[in-house]
Parts: C-alpha cells; sequence; structure tokens
C-alpha cells in the first residue's frame, strides 16, 4: 500500500470537494480506488486486495430530484443553491465494523447522520431535516432574506432606535426589499442584484428612496455576517450617489403671523403656536405638557429604551396662547399637515421647528441653550459634564420676544 500515494489524492479529494468539481472528484476517485489496499473484513478478504469503490459513496452523498422533494420545502431551494451535495465518509468503529457518515454544514443548518448501511443514509439524512426543521424558530437562526430580516429587525433593531424609526424602517423593509428578494438564500445575493435595486430608485428620481434602502440592506448584510451566514458584505462593492437631502425651509415673520390669524377661534391656533415656539419634532407632539415654566416633552432622538425629557420654557411668544390651557390635545399629524397646507401649501410641519431654530439665532439665545430647547445633544462630553440651570434656560427662553 502506498501511503504517501494515498494521503496526496486524499489532499486533492479534498480540495475538489470544496470547489466542487465533480468531474475531478469523480477521476482522483477512481486513482484511488487503483492504489488503496486495505483489508476487508466486510468481505472476507484480508490479503490486502483492493477495496472496490463504488461511485456516489465516496467524498459526497448525491440526491436526485425525486429524493430532493421529499426533503421540506423551505430547504429544498438553499440545497440546490449549494449544490446539492452532502459529505459522507466511511470510519473504522474499532471491531464494529465500518460506519458511514453523512454531513451538511450550510447555510446556517448543521446536519450529521451515521449508519452502518450506506444506502440508508439518504433517508436518515431526510429525516433528521425535518426534524430540524421542526426546530427552526428556536434552536436556528433562519437564512432566507425575509425570516432573516425580520429575525433582525425583531430581536435588535427595535432595541436600537425610536419607535417611529422602526416602524418606518419596517414599513421600507416590507415595501421595498422584501418583495425583490423574498426567500432567496442571504448567500446567494450577489452585488449586481443590489446594484440593480439601488439603480432603479435613482433613475426614477427617487434619491431617498436608494440611500434608505441602501441602508436597511447594508445592516441586514452586517447582521448576516455577524451570524455566520455570510463572510462578504455584497453591499461592499455597489456603487450609489449621494442623496442631497432638502433640509426645512423657515417661515418668514408674515407667514407666521398668517398661520396663526388663519387659524384664530380653533384648536389649531394653540398647536401651531405650540410647535412655532418649543421646536417640537412631529412625533414628540403628544407627549408635551406644561411643567411650571416650562413646556417638557420626550426627546425623540435618544434611542434605545430610555426615555429622556427635554424643558423648553414658555417664551414672551408662546405665553399668550396658554392662557387658561391645562392639557394639549393633537389630532393626528395628517391633520395638522392638511391644515398647514391650507394656509401655506409650500411648508410641512418639520419647517416649523426650522423657524423656531432660526428664531433662536436671531434673538441671540446661547447656543448650548439652543441645543437645550430642540433636543441636540451635547456631544458625550458636554452631556456628562453641561447641566443648565432653570434659571439660565428661562432667562434664555426671554429672548424670544420679536
Amino acid at each position: 500500500m502506498d501511503k504517501q500515494k494515498i494521503l496526496e489524492l486524499a489532499s486533492k479529494i479534498i480540495l475538489a470537494g470544496v470547489t466542487q468539481n465533480e468531474k475531478e472528484i469523480e477521476n482522483i476517485s477512481e486513482e484511488l480506488s487503483a492504489v488503496l489496499r486495505i483489508p476487508d473484513r466486510e468481505n472476507g478478504n484480508s490479503d490486502g486486495a483492493a477495496l472496490p469503490l463504488i461511485k456516489d459513496k465516496m467524498g459526497f452523498l448525491k440526491f436526485t430530484e425525486k429524493e430532493i422533494l421529499k426533503m421540506p420545502k423551505n430547504f429544498r431551494k438553499t440545497f440546490r443553491a449549494s449544490g446539492c451535495t452532502v459529505h459522507v465518509r466511511k470510519r473504522m468503529r474499532s471491531n464494529r465494523g465500518y460506519t458511514y457518515e453523512a454531513r451538511y454544514r450550510c447555510e446556517g443548518y448543521n446536519i450529521s447522520v451515521s449508519s452502518k448501511h450506506y444506502d440508508k443514509l439518504k433517508e436518515l439524512f431526510i429525516e433528521a431535516l425535518r426534524k430540524a426543521e421542526e426546530n427552526t424558530d428556536t434552536n436556528q437562526t433562519p437564512t432566507s432574506f425575509d425570516k432573516f430580516s425580520m429575525f433582525f429587525f425583531e430581536n435588535f433593531k427595535k432595541r436600537k432606535v425610536t419607535k417611529e424609526t422602526y416602524i418606518s424602517d419596517l414599513r421600507r423593509l416590507k415595501n421595498h426589499l422584501i418583495p425583490v428578494f423574498g426567500s432567496t438564500p442571504i448567500k446567494a445575493i450577489t452585488p449586481a442584484q443590489c446594484q440593480k435595486l439601488i439603480d432603479s430608485y435613482v433613475e426614477k428620481g427617487q434619491g431617498k428612496t436608494a440611500e434608505e434602502t441602501h441602508s436597511i440592506l447594508n445592516q441586514i448584510f452586517k447582521m448576516a455576517i455577524a451570524h455566520g451566514i455570510i463572510s462578504m458584505n455584497p453591499l461592499a462593492v455597489v456603487i450609489r450617489e449621494r442623496h442631497e437631502r432638502k433640509h426645512g425651509k423657515a417661515l418668514s415673520k408674515d407667514e407666521e403671523k398668517a398661520l396663526l390669524r388663519h387659524t384664530a377661534g380653533t384648536k389649531y391656533q394653540l398647536l401651531f403656536a405650540l410647535v412655532l415656539y418649543t421646536g417640537m419634532r412631529p412625533n414628540e407632539y403628544p407627549t408635551a405638557k406644561i411643567d411650571g415654566k416650562f413646556i417638557v416633552a420626550v426627546n425623540s432622538k435618544r434611542k434605545g429604551r430610555k426615555i429622556e425629557y427635554k424643558k423648553i420654557p414658555i417664551t414672551p411668544m408662546l405665553e399668550p396662547y396658554l392662557e387658561g390651557v391645562t392639557e394639549f390635545k393633537f389630532p393626528g399629524k395628517p391633520y395638522l399637515s392638511a391644515k398647514l397646507k391650507e394656509v401655506l401649501p409650500n411648508h410641512k410641519l418639520y419647517d416649523l421647528r426650522t423657524t423656531f431654530y432660526t428664531r433662536c439665532q436671531e434673538c441671540g439665545v446661547a447656543d448650548v441653550a439652543r441645543m437645550e430647547f430642540v433636543g441636540h445633544s451635547l456631544g458625550a462630553l458636554g452631556n456628562a459634564y453641561t447641566d443648565l440651570s432653570d434659571e439660565f434656560l428661562l432667562k434664555e427662553g426671554k429672548k424670544l420676544d420679536y
């Protein structure tokens, strides 16, 4: 028995298995059978005669299309995409003879079965697949795009962003990504597919959608890398143009007066005054309440589960509208937006926040106080060492009188 030759051929067949070159595997297997000499206890042959090589029993377990159809439906596409191959090895078990082992480790699956009888391996493998599929939800990370993206959103993203951001991104996922990739295995998604998707939005003039879609895809692929499903991010080579965002446009003082005059005598006048003179974000409106000389609201830009409040002084501009008011009742944002459009068709709700920010600058409000009012971060160091007094905030708030 030429041990050196056997080792050389064994190395070659392993390499061919990695590249899934079946023709080369077959040729090497035939050459290996010609030089392999072992005592054959199964056949009563102990004279070192060549062990007959039976194809499909060496290296890989092959399945017919009919046998693949017996596998769980969710697994079939993954199995075909990976080449429909299962590794097999024949092992000596001391004095108990030989056993055959079939193993499949791919796309999050880890299936291993063994038997003394080679012909039973396929049956055992399919049965193991069925059991694994039954436990997928509790024991296995999903690998298809639709299931993994929902797994990521529900278990990770939800804990990192605000509720409103989560809902918005989930809507984008379901509207723009899942219809395209569906149940495709993440490992099978190519950079070309991603490039085509991003380009399709750019060509339609939907630069913002292209940017948002790219961002969500990038998060999903990074999480897939962290779970060992893929080793490289398909977006690494995707080319995209930076979308130029349109920032809010401040109301002129005449537009400001027109809005409040047009809504006089309605509940909308109070609400528009409150928004104009506090600079709250639209998703913060429902949390606003009066607390002494301040308007207090949840700062929606603090991520995770932490709830943080911001305090905006009741300025000379806002005070006249609060006489006799104890609480605020905001209708849904669509109603406020529609009412705003009646008076100022070229403006949106976020422009009222921009107006407040602009007036703070025009009236000389200290930068640190303005950032406190609008709920901007002072940076890690600034947040840690800055604790502004109520007296200072009220003094700066009095400057808003124009």
